[in-house]
């Protein structure tokens, strides 16, 4: 028989890409840290707090006891927060099997380091596993409920990807398989910084011309800062960057947006998170981001302007005005 595949983390995303993978008919074990909540889900058949409206298809067993899953999976999908990334590493590293194959889903950098996820899982892991990343314009709710999702499953073993792109693939979740894994989680991450800035400003009224234009300058930085951390221009034109850049900066359901919508009506950072009750991975990679930026004396407007606003710097109106006051340039540089 073949082996489980093992989703850890509980949450609304990997609830939900662990009912595509059970849905392709896998076995798919889903593993969250909360036992009460996994109790949950095994007793409602469904994720009630995040997805309540999404059945699990046969095939999905939650699970409480990480280890025992980890003696007997070898290909592991990782829905966990960035910020907890290294700590569920250190336990595959202590209980897992050797030649695992790692699909990481999160998307943001490891605070504190700077460093991106599949960076993360080679100092953690060394060749112990191959890595690839899974990213794109998608909303847990839609792939849940079966809408049509497209996303890009990258890695520099495409046969790893191509194996992760085949398990996840069917009529309404498409995959394609990439090369550039850099390109990719950089695009990945520092949308989220864009997407709380574009709900700042739509927070703010100022407008369809002015979101336009954040996403237009928006995507510079992140090609900026992408291409000097090694990834290929093309990339960022494409699902992983673009597309998810559109898709998390116009539409509610995203929670960064959400996160800047709230700063703009007056919320303070602790209020607006627990507003929004789930990890906004966009707050604590705008440091790390800028951090980055600095060191590779990258000019990254957007991306400063939110912090100050995070650090309680600047009111957010005064940050949107900071950007259009800046001096006139040439578009392209």
């Amino acid at each position: 028989m073949k082996k489980p595949i093992l989703v850890v983390g509980a949450g609304s995303w990997g609830t939900a890409l662990a009912m595509v993978l059970a849905g392709n008919g896998h076995s798919v074990y889903l593993w969250g840290r909360d036992s009460s909540h996994i109790a949950e889900l095994k007793a409602q058949g469904c994720n009630k707090r995040y997805l309540p409206d999404a059945s699990f298809p046969e095939g999905l067993l939650p699970v409480d006891d990480l280890e025992s899953c980890l003696n007997e999976c070898n290909e592991i999908v990782l829905a966990v927060p960035c910020s907890g990334l290294r700590s569920i590493l250190e336990i595959i590293d202590k209980h897992g099997e050797d030649k695992l194959k790692l699909c990481l889903t999160s998307k943001g950098l490891e605070p504190g380091t700077q460093y991106l996820n599949h960076k993360v899982v080679e100092e953690c892991l060394g060749d112990k596993a191959s890595t690839v990343i899974l990213s794109g314009p998608s909303f847990a709710k839609e792939v849940a409920a079966g809408l049509p999702t497209a996303v890009t499953i990258a890695g520099t073993d495409l046969e790893t990807a191509a194996w992760f792109a085949d398990k996840f693939h069917n009529e309404v979740f498409r995959t394609y398989t990439h090369d550039d894994i850099i390109g990719v989680e950089v695009g990945g991450a520092v949308k989220n910084v864009m997407a709380i800035a574009a709900g700042i400003a739509d927070g703010l009224g100022f407008g369809s011309n002015t979101r336009a234009a954040l996403i237009t300058r928006g995507l510079a930085e992140i090609i900026r800062l992408g291409v000097v951390m090694g990834g290929r221009q093309e990339t960022f034109m494409g699902l992983t960057g673009l597309g998810d850049l559109i898709l998390t900066c116009t539409d509610d359901q995203s929670r960064n947006r959400r996160f800047g919508l709230e700063l703009a009506k007056g919320s303070t950072v602790a209020e607006a998170c627990e507003n929004i009750g789930q990890a906004i991975e966009g707050m604590k990679t705008s440091q790390e981001v800028y951090q980055l930026a600095l060191k590779n004396n990258i000019e990254m407007p957007i991306t400063q302007q939110v912090c100050k606003v995070l650090n309680g710097e600047i009111l957010p109106g005064d940050a949107v005005k900071a950007l259009l006051m800046r001096d006139q340039r040439h578009e392209l540089d």
